[in-house]
């Protein structure tokens, strides 16, 4: 049950930061990475900072998406164009 929360959640936070840094999705798989891969960073971030949004899903997707939008723009900052 945790990893299908954990790629749900990574699906969410995935799409929500595509839509909200790029204007769209990178499709499930690619949601899905960038999702659980900016929940790492998120929460390294806001723990850093000394930040929390509080508990339950909408807080652990809110991280998720920051996490995973800041991933974004490092690597927009590396890409190539």
């Amino acid at each position: 049950m945790n990893l299908l929360y954990t790629l749900i959640v990574g699906a969410v936070s995935g799409w929500l930061a595509g839509q909200l840094f790029r204007g769209y999705g990178f499709g499930i798989i690619g949601n899905i990475i960038i999702g659980i891969v900016g929940s790492f960073i998120g929460y390294w971030l806001f723990g850093k900072l000394g930040v929390s949004l509080g508990s339950g899903t909408i807080s652990t997707i809110l991280t998720s998406a920051v996490g995973a939008i800041v991933l974004l723009f490092v690597v927009g900052l590396f890409k190539k164009k």
